[in-house]
């Protein structure tokens, strides 16, 4: 088995203070590896990096055409977003269009992340809902599935129809048998695939365009409304939006908790995935951004970029104190 590689230093000062190991894959539209760092082959918990996966349901079950779900609404399908309002306001929308409340969902409440909205919470001595949760968005699209499908109300369990969808899906597209499944935060199951399975996936959706079967016909809908709504994903001061929005539109891009990362880029019909042992977020944003740079698509010096590839490190009285890099290995 290849080790994991360096990706993602942090210096301060002239000292090399801390060092990021992980695995990642760039695959071209035919599934094959084009570069790739560690393990291709080591097994990982995509988290919601494989919600445009999780999505892929709802499109070809054809419930988001029967519901009328719009683009906002299939961007919060694939979203990890910060419960600000802009968020809750369009979920708690959508559950009304289905007749349902919030304790419909099986996701568990969630403290925003968004400041403005955590602190409207405490100002009005209120306790966050589910709706609040980061996957909320993927719940409602879980929810629009099952009663698609007319099925129970524990869409998170195994055997429901709705993760059942899931998991042919997931396997579907990563090209692979899962070998297993761990329970997400959400409360949903997650299915495991390797760092090239997942890329293989990502490619897939990246490729979509170039077919005309159902379910790529979904996946290029849902690649276009990540690009489209890169704020709804995540939120203001997220990797993904600002990646998204430093890219023009032209990169679909998705992190998954314990550092995970992948990116579509349908013009060069190439998907991403990568993955950072040790989970720190940090360096998965920093060896992301460092890909995309070298790919071409992410420009090295847009303020954006700035904040994750050779992002200089600030101390509380305005210093700089030093840097975060992505490792020699990671520049192409």
């Amino acid at each position: 088995m290849t080790k994991p590689v360096p990706m993602a230093e942090i210096w301060r000062g002239a000292l090399l203070e801390s060092l990021h190991l992980g695995h990642a894959v760039i695959c071209d539209d035919t599934g094959q590896i084009i570069r790739s760092w560690g393990d291709p082959e080591a097994l990982i918990y995509p988290r919601s990096s494989a919600k445009m996966i999780q999505a892929l349901p709802l499109l070809t079950s054809g419930a988001a055409a029967k519901y009328g779900l719009t683009s906002e609404q299939l961007a919060l399908a694939c979203a990890s977003h910060n419960g600000a309002h802009i968020h809750t306001d369009r979920v708690n929308d959508w559950l009304g269009q289905l007749g349902l409340a919030d304790d419909d969902f099986r996701c568990g409440p969630q403290e925003p992340a968004d400041i403005p909205a955590r602190n409207e919470l405490i100002k009005t001595d209120a306790s966050p809902c589910q709706v609040h949760n980061n996957c909320s968005g993927k719940h409602a699209g879980f929810l629009t599935l099952a009663q698609h499908l007319g099925a129970g109300p524990e869409y998170v369990e195994m055997d429901h129809p709705v993760q059942q969808a899931c998991l042919t899906a997931f396997e579907e597209v990563t090209g692979m048998d899962s070998p297993g499944y761990g329970i997400d935060g959400c409360s949903a199951p997650n299915f495991s695939t390797t760092v090239h399975g997942l890329a293989r996936a990502m490619a897939w959706f990246a490729s979509a365009g170039d077919r005309a079967d159902r379910a790529s016909d979904a996946a290029a809908q849902l690649v276009s409304a990540m690009a489209t709504h890169p704020e709804l994903v995540a939120g203001e001061t997220r990797a993904c939006t600002n990646l998204m929005r430093a890219m023009g539109g032209k990169v679909a891009v998705k992190t998954g908790a314990e550092a995970v990362f992948i990116a579509i880029i349908p013009e060069k019909k190439l998907g991403v995935a990568l993955k950072i042992t040790d989970g720190a977020t940090r360096a998965s944003e920093c060896a992301i951004a460092a890909i995309l740079v070298g790919l071409g698509v992410l420009d090295a010096d847009h303020p954006e970029t700035r904040k994750y590839f050779n992002a200089p490190l600030i101390n509380r009285r305005g210093i700089d104190c030093g840097s975060l890099r992505p490792s020699a290995e990671m520049l192409f």
